[in-house]
């Protein structure tokens, strides 16, 4: 297959393995792909004008033909063949428009290799900046769900068999500040996103008096690279990122582990109502907490998509590479995604769940799960935890034969007061536990939580008023420039 002359290349790969290696290319993929590529031209030409490294008018001429190509969505390249890749088609098509002299000068100063991991970077910025949004608003629904419920007593369980009274608001709260962590780890790996690859070049930067700093800044990064090799090789950030979101989705997955079993009607304790159940095709009673198990398994999603990034990764060159820079990237996005749509189930499963009030308590009380808070009484009066320990396991024992939940009858130690071993009311019970974060602290431990969650908010807040303003000034530059306004986003 010929194509152009492009030097020492004459020939192009077959079209089988064009398909192979660039997709089948559709307006989606194409608008998806010069989305980010033409918002990195708009910024790249202006710095270019800027440093002299371009004339003007060849530099208005380039702006107007990228910004009208944005404006019509990018229907004048549906169809056109790129047999090596969107963007030398679309290259190849700015200067079948305005000529080599202009269409060509576009790439100076720049390669492939810092364009594409600076466009990996924006959309990577782009996809955390929507999803920790989201992450934050299910943050927030756990807390608002903890606050609800806050005096609802149910039991705790450890090895599946019920252990201490807690209320349900208690474990919410529990759960939102594991989600809170995770959040801030999410936060933490995204750190690296903000420092743009533009200006590495292929691998040693240039010789040309660019300003990878105005670029930086035109696309909303907070500053520009500092070692070529380090930009186009790594990828160690989106590798971070997808660790940390994995982590989010296995919290996210022990949440809906715990909320399906409490939902069996062996449990009992939660109800969903009919918008987050399914039937069944031939049992007519079944209501299904499906919802529940996709989360589940999506954590299992983004555990494999990690795997894959991180072993196809392993033992490559580092410098630019396709296996680091396109088929680790490509492996990751799954993973990424299944832990989005994860957060977006979990928000309305946790807002929707309603406990079964009567229900949690009855088993708290079945469960004798006051049994260490009787102990401990005990101990208050002089008596060995050991021995407290036993005497109570063995009136739970005794009553346990006779069928009663009544731990009345305990054999104290001599002089022991028999007011000693009272079995507490459950909530008086509960409201006792307020050392070690127990569920009489519930207060301070919303507030700590309330603190993070207002700390993720503001952190979203920056950094999207930085990538708006950056936006705008790209936008604003651009018009100085044409003398036309332009949507940059």
């Amino acid at each position: 297959m010929t194509t152009s002359a492009t030097g020492r290349i004459s020939s192009g790969v077959g079209a089988r393995t064009q398909r192979l290696v660039y997709g089948t290319l559709t307006p989606d993929s194409l608008r998806d792909e010069l989305s980010v590529t033409t918002r990195i031209d708009l910024a790249h030409v202006v710095m270019l004008a800027e440093r002299k490294l371009l004339e003007p008018e060849r530099a208005v001429r380039l702006l107007r033909l990228v910004a009208d190509l944005r404006e019509q969505d990018y229907v004048p390249l549906w169809g056109l063949p790129a047999p090596r890749g969107v963007y030398l088609m679309y290259e190849q098509y700015l200067m079948g428009v305005l000529g080599e002299e202009t269409g060509g000068r576009l790439h100076t100063g720049r390669s492939r290799n810092d364009l594409k991991a600076t466009a990996t970077a924006m959309r990577l910025s782009r996809w955390t900046m929507d999803f920790l949004r989201d992450a934050v608003r299910l943050e927030a629904v756990l807390l608002a769900r903890s606050r609800a419920h806050r005096d609802v007593v149910m039991p705790v369980y450890t090895h599946f068999q019920p252990a201490m009274p807690i209320t349900y608001g208690h474990y919410l709260s529990g759960v939102a500040l594991a989600l809170g962590r995770d959040i801030t780890a999410v936060q933490q790996a995204a750190e690296g996103l903000w420092v743009c690859p533009m200006g590495a070049g292929a691998v040693a930067g240039t010789d040309l008096a660019i300003d990878p700093a105005r670029v930086a800044e035109l696309l909303g990064f907070d500053r520009p690279c500092v070692h070529s090799i380090d930009a186009v090789a790594s990828r160690d950030v989106l590798l971070r990122l997808l660790g940390t979101v994995t982590g989010l989705g296995i919290t996210l997955s022990r949440l809906a582990t715990d909320l399906q079993l409490w939902s069996t009607a062996e449990f009992g304790f939660i109800a969903f109502p009919d918008r987050l159940v399914g039937g069944s095709s031939a049992m007519p009673q079944k209501r299904n907490a499906f919802l529940l198990e996709h989360v589940k398994a999506k954590a299992g999603v983004a555990t494999g998509a990690w795997t894959a990034a991180a072993s196809t990764m392993k033992s490559t060159p580092f410098t630019n590479s396709i296996e680091v820079g396109t088929e680790a990237v490509a492996a990751a996005w799954p993973g990424l995604q299944a832990v989005a749509d994860s957060v977006l189930l979990c928000q309305s499963l946790a807002g929707g769940a309603r406990p079964v009030d009567d229900r949690m308590l009855h088993r708290a009380e079945e469960g004798f799960v006051s049994a260490t808070t009787v102990a401990n009484r005990l101990v208050r009066y002089g008596v060995p935890f050991r021995t407290a320990h036993r005497l109570v396991g063995d009136a739970v024992r005794r009553a346990v034969d006779r069928g009663s939940t009544d731990l009345s009858g305990l054999r104290l130690p001599q002089g022991t007061p028999p007011h000693a071993a009272d079995d507490p009311p459950l909530p008086q019970a509960v409201a006792s536990l307020r050392y070690g974060g127990g569920p009489g602290t519930l207060d301070q431990g919303l507030d700590e939580a309330l603190a993070v969650l207002a700390a993720h908010t503001g952190w979203w807040r920056m950094r999207h008023g930085r990538l708006m303003a950056a936006t705008r000034t790209l936008e604003d530059t651009v018009a100085a420039m044409t003398g036309d306004t332009i949507d940059a986003a």
